[in-house]
């Protein structure tokens, strides 16, 4: 299970790492307009990830709180 999981992280990274490069020329050729529209993207998708980890921690923080009551 835990070498499935491995396999699954090092599969996703490789794809990745291809698609800033394809990100980043795609930006080249653009102009203003389009860099700050994938600017934006890439904000939006970032905020996600911590969004969720503070609602997980929020969650059982309260969990936590009430089995202690």
């Amino acid at each position: 299970m835990k070498k499935s999981i491995i396999l699954l992280v090092l599969l996703f990274t490789i794809d990745t790492k291809a698609q800033c490069a394809m990100c980043k020329a795609v930006v080249e050729n653009g102009g203003q307009e389009m860099a700050e529209g994938i600017n934006s993207g890439i904000t939006y998708l970032m905020a996600f990830p911590y969004i969720l980890v503070a609602l997980l921690a929020y969650v059982l923080f309260r969990y936590k709180k009430r089995i202690k009551s």
